[in-house]
């Protein structure tokens, strides 16, 4: 699954993180209410007075404003992005939709759901992975920022902030992601939960706009639930460079990885008895309509997903079960479908660890660590800046 989120975006949440109150000293202010560098608290002991309100009322509102604005702006250039996308996927000779697109606020829902389902083993398997190796890993890198590639703020991010926090390490948090809406939720929730903490939102793309996280330096890096299968294989490496330019000697890029196992459950993790992973599938089609002005007859395409030994992934897709005419109003286009035409939705990569490491050369990282459960379901590689 495409875990931007997998996890990513909204982990089942056994916890509200640490109390402002018992926060270490070390622990930074927290930031504005759009993501850019904190105002300093008021001293304690001075009390505000009545024009100090008022002050911080207009700022407050010029701030509501600025967001508003900026997130107006976002919205038309992110519909403007999926529409050329669509066209193009949509006129390729292969039939495809980018599987960025499955995670709107629905998308992320249904997505949410999935992770609950008992056919889904790698969520549960990944957070009792980090239970186990957290203490670990964050004494080999000992970061003190954090930086998600995915914007959750679920168990697994909040394991290692307490953990950062245990070893008096914590001072930031910056979260990036393609869902606008997400993102901002979950960085007001890591304030909450977090409130001496000095967190960020960035919103972007992880394929085009990783240069927005600037330089690293006492920085961990995540990429969890397995998103990396989600690449192309041919796509992995120059993400993996882009990664690498984020590190400063010594810093860390903790990435989670799906492992190769019997390709029945492979396949029942990605078309649960349920049909969740079924809805959030089609929910595609479903958003082409919403926001493009097209008529898919969504319950006219079923869910297929297989496993292809040749290239170790799973494949995804969307089946034409009747016949009928798509119209795209506002792209112009009209499309045929026959009984059996395919669009591809998604693939997810698994992996060995040696098809890891082997995907390493030339980027930059090496495999510093490997830990995997007992059944070996799923891993999570501990990579370090080469030739440091």
């Amino acid at each position: 699954m495409a875990l931007m989120s997998e996890e990513a975006h909204q982990e089942p949440d056994a916890g509200a993180g640490k109390p402002g109150p018992g926060a270490r000293s070390s622990v930074r202010a927290a930031v504005g209410p759009a993501g850019g560098p904190g105002r300093a608290e008021k001293t304690a002991g001075c009390p505000a007075t009545g024009a100090d309100a008022a002050d911080a009322a207009a700022r407050a509102a010029a701030d509501t404003a600025e967001r508003a604005v900026a997130d107006v702006a976002e919205r038309a250039a992110a519909l403007e992005e999926f529409a050329a996308d669509v066209r193009q996927g949509l006129g390729a000779a292969v039939l495809c939709l980018p599987c960025k697109y499955l995670y709107d606020n629905r998308g992320s829902e249904l997505f949410d759901r999935i992770t609950r389902e008992p056919e889904y083993y790698q969520t549960r398997t990944e957070l009792a992975i980090l239970e186990r190796y957290a203490g670990d890993i964050i004494r080999r890198v000992r970061p003190r920022e954090l930086v998600e590639l995915g914007s959750g703020v679920g168990r697994k991010v909040r394991l290692l902030l307490d953990t950062m926090d245990d070893q008096g390490l914590l001072e930031s948090c910056t979260l990036f992601d393609i869902n606008a809406s997400f993102l901002h939720e979950s960085v007001e929730r890591l304030r909450e939960a977090y409130p001496t903490l000095r967190a960020a939102a960035l919103h972007g793309d992880f394929h085009t706009d990783l240069q927005l996280l600037g330089p690293g330096g006492g920085r961990l890096v995540l990429f969890l639930a397995g998103t990396i299968g989600n690449l192309h294989p041919g796509e992995v490496s120059t993400f993996l460079r882009k990664v690498a330019e984020l590190l400063a000697p010594g810093d860390g890029f903790l990435l989670g990885v799906d492992l190769v196992k019997d390709p029945a459950r492979l396949e029942a993790a990605y078309d649960d008895a349920a049909g969740v992973t079924a809805a959030f599938n089609k929910n595609l089609l479903h958003r082409v309509n919403r926001e493009l002005g097209a008529d898919f007859d969504v319950d006219g395409f079923d869910h297929v997903a297989t496993w292809d030994a040749e290239n170790a992934w799973v494949d995804i897709r969307l089946r034409c079960s009747r016949s009928q005419r798509v119209r795209i109003p506002q792209l112009a286009l009209e499309l045929d479908f026959e009984v059996g035409d395919d669009i591809s939705t998604e693939i997810s990569c698994k992996f060995t660890r040696q098809s890891l490491a082997d995907r390493l050369a030339g980027t930059g990282l090496r495999l510093g660590e490997w830990y995997t459960d007992d059944d070996e379901l799923f891993a999570l590689a501990l990579l370090e800046k080469d030739g440091c």
